[in-house]
């Protein structure tokens, strides 16, 4: 019997994670499980209230990704993940007690919580980091016109690339694909993601 494989794909906001991830469950005929960023009744209110929503809204999301992966440790089907949970733990977080916009006292009950969760669940088999620069992902953040993104700051994507580049460095839950996406446009050119495609299904 094969085993089960399970892919995430991780990237700062704009990287194209969503996209890929659409595009590699219909190549692969994995099943896909995306971030809730549509039904997340935080999110408009943190863009615009960053200090007052901070904390909510990473419960929200720690919640969510953490019920994903009990769906995804109960499936028998592959599987591909937009987004981790390590992310939410590790960049976003972090990221906004280091701004001073989640108390110390919230970050830690997060912290606490998110440690409780990690015992339960597995990491993915591979992570796909799509590494971006700060202008590549304003340009496509600007491109899909999402209402709540309009107020992102460049400092803020800054922060979190800082940080994303810290965590793949020291990432050794499992294997690791880093792409630069740069200069490719996986959605429009067939080609790129024909090349992305082939580097996952390698490392498969």
């Amino acid at each position: 019997m094969a085993r089960i494989m399970r892919i995430a794909i991780a990237g700062n906001i704009g990287a194209g994670k969503t996209s890929l991830t659409k595009q590699l469950s219909k190549s692969l005929k994995y099943k896909p499980y995306y971030e809730d960023v549509i039904a997340n009744p935080y999110l408009d209110d943190f863009y615009s209230h960053m200090e007052r929503w901070s904390f909510n809204l990473q419960i929200y999301f720690l919640n969510s990704r953490f019920k994903q992966l009990l769906d995804i440790e109960k499936s028998n089907v592959d599987v591909i993940q937009d987004r981790t949970i390590y992310e939410d733990a590790f960049i976003f977080a972090p990221n906004l007690n280091a701004m001073g916009l989640m108390p110390q006292r919230d970050y830690e009950n997060y912290l606490s919580l998110f440690d409780t969760m990690l015992n339960l669940v597995n990491p993915p088999d591979l992570l796909v980091y799509l590494q971006s620069s700060i202008p590549n992902l304003v340009n496509k953040i600007h491109k899909r016109g999402r209402e709540y993104e309009k107020t992102i700051s460049i400092e803020y994507l800054s922060r979190l690339n800082e940080r994303y580049e810290a965590w793949i460095t020291n990432y050794d839950n499992g294997k690791l694909l880093k792409i630069n996406v740069d200069d490719m446009d996986f959605v429009e050119n067939k080609s790129d993601y024909e090349s992305i495609l082939s580097m996952i299904k390698k490392e498969l």
